[in-house]
């Protein structure tokens, strides 16, 4: 008959959790371990230890140095052994990270989305040219669709002009120009193209996820 069960919820937290308590254990007797050599030696094998545990993790750049940070956290930072990166410490650690800026849109234009706005802000960059035209109906065709996408079935080219010159700050000004836009009705067909290309590859990975089982 079994009198005392070792329940997890008493025994000592598990400071990274995905490694298992056996790592944490190893980690905990090389902190023990007197002799300066033989800790080493089993800080290197512990090491060894984790990277196995994690091989989809080994063309990561700097794994081997994120190991070994990963080894002294889960140490305390008690471990005395000599890495080959510099140790963490206990107060970048705990350090709150840099706030985020989350990007900004525009209120009344966010179904356009935030890359049309990097798109533009690119173009406001280049020379005047061939190139810096070409990219400003590229924008103003892929503005159209998005406002088909959110909108309606019809657009005014007037409307869309409008709307990048408002995003572009006033530096795009396709209004003034005799050349139109893609017909909405192409727009349409091309967004409704890549949705049945997509549903088909959808359908033919169901079918041959299917066929496996």
């Amino acid at each position: 008959m079994i009198e005392q069960l070792e329940y997890n919820t008493e025994r000592q937290r598990l400071i990274i959790p995905e490694y298992g308590r056996h790592i944490q254990k190893m980690i905990n007797e090389a902190v023990a371990t007197e002799d300066a050599e033989e800790r080493n030696q089993q800080a290197k094998a512990i090491i060894g230890v984790m990277g196995n545990l994690q091989p989809h993790l080994r063309d990561v750049p700097d794994f081997q140095h994120k190991l070994w940070d990963q080894l002294f956290i889960m140490s305390d930072f008690k471990l005395d052994v000599d890495s080959p990166f510099p140790k963490p410490s206990r107060e970048l650690l705990q350090e709150r990270p840099d706030r985020l800026d989350y990007p900004q849109n525009f209120p009344k234009y966010r179904f356009y989305g935030n890359n049309i706005k990097r798109m533009i802000d690119v173009a406001n960059s280049w020379d005047d040219g061939d190139m810096k035209e070409a990219l400003e109906y590229a924008i103003a065709n892929h503005m159209k669709k998005c406002y088909l996408n959110w909108n309606k079935d019809t657009v005014e080219d007037e409307v869309i002009f409008k709307h990048l010159y408002k995003l572009s700050g006033g530096k795009i000004d396709l209004a003034s120009n005799d050349e139109d836009l893609s017909d909405a009705s192409n727009l349409m067909k091309q967004r409704k193209k890549f949705s049945n290309n997509k549903n088909q590859q959808r359908n033919n990975k169901n079918r041959n996820n299917r066929k496996r089982y």
